[in-house]
């Protein structure tokens, strides 16, 4: 059988040449990113990058009194310093390794004054950016699918109230922008929400949870239509064939058609979970600090535009590739299942 223009079979040599054309492709726009910064006068500084992932940061201990110190003691890894003031003493212990003590009995203490210290390593601004975007996407991605599962099955069922609200849900969704979404989660229903919340004395939502709202309702309605299309493309026999054995149309369902249908849409939903993710740099305009507003904040103190925001883009790769691999782990295993 002859093979297609498109099954050429390759020899070694075209192969060689294919994947040196690559190569030197990436050389080429790498050469070309970097003879255009020379022409700009720009500085490369990749060497600050790494104390915006953790740095060591120095934890002091402050007075908050006039007074007197009036002991120091030491007791292993613990330090406790007393002060004497005219409204009593305050006793201020410090825990860890290596404390720096930086006063000794009688020394007069005003409030502010540091009374000891250590060094300890912290997360950096962008370690924390990933995490919060990292959280997001996970919680968004859960709340989801939820939601997609309940509106797909509303929007084939019989009931109109359930059909016509699944249709009104999606239509309204897919048809506004996923920023103006955000707006009218952080400033108007969290606004509401939280006044409610302040007269019963209950505490506030935190805008995270209203940032989560905002994409879990968001890929809800696109997970709707894929649950959708999933379940419809099983074949109607099946679900004749599990009530016709005395199953309920819930027990049908779960045991018969969404595993099937769950193979089907799993790859549409990797897309759209992947989406998410890249969608939650969004979060930042309601004061949110994911990873984009990280790396925002990172740009402003060092003034490094260029490296940040290449790092900034292979974080999110990292968590994409990571996502995209998860869901075909999945699709390895629902196949051999």
């Amino acid at each position: 059988m002859e093979s297609s223009s498109l099954q050429k079979p390759r020899t070694k040599a075209n192969l060689t040449f294919w994947i040196c054309t690559f190569f030197l492709g990436i050389i080429a726009m790498l050469a070309f990113l970097y003879a255009a910064t020379i022409k700009i006068d720009y500085v490369w500084r990749w060497y600050n990058v790494p104390r915006y992932f953790a740095n060591l940061d120095q934890i002091e201990t402050k007075a908050e009194l006039d007074g007197v110190v009036e002991s120091v003691s030491r007791d292993g890894n613990r330090a406790v310093i007393k002060i004497k003031g005219d409204d009593g003493t305050e006793t201020y212990t410090i825990e860890h390794d290596k404390v720096e003590v930086r006063v000794g009995e009688g020394d007069f203490i005003s409030p502010g004054d540091t009374l000891g210290l250590y060094e300890e390593w912290r997360p950096g601004i962008l370690l924390q950016g990933m995490w919060i975007t990292l959280k997001v996407s996970i919680y968004s991605i859960v709340f989801g699918i939820l939601i997609g599962l309940i509106g797909g099955i509303a929007r084939l069922s019989s009931n109109p109230a359930f059909k016509w609200a699944s249709i009104t849900y999606v239509e309204i969704v897919r048809g506004s922008p996923l920023l103006v979404q955000i707006f009218i989660w952080y400033f108007v229903l969290a606004t509401l929400i939280n006044e409610i919340l302040k007269q019963y004395g209950a505490t506030e939502i935190p805008a995270l949870w209203y940032g989560v709202a905002a994409l879990a309702c968001f890929t809800g309605a696109y997970v709707t239509e894929i649950v959708r299309a999933g379940i419809q493309s099983i074949h109607r026999g099946q679900s004749e064939a599990s009530r016709s054995l005395g199953m309920t149309y819930a027990q049908s369902m779960y045991y018969v058609i969404l595993p099937q249908a769950m193979r089907r849409i799993l790859p549409p939903l990797a897309g759209q979970f992947i989406s998410l993710v890249k969608d939650s740099s969004l979060l930042g305009m309601i004061a949110i600090r994911e990873l984009t507003k990280a790396t925002r904040e990172a740009i402003t103190v060092s003034l490094q535009p260029y490296e940040f925001w290449f790092v900034c883009a292979i974080m999110y790769l990292v968590l994409t590739f990571a996502l995209s691999m998860f869901v075909q782990y999945l699709e390895r295993r629902y196949a051999t299942s």
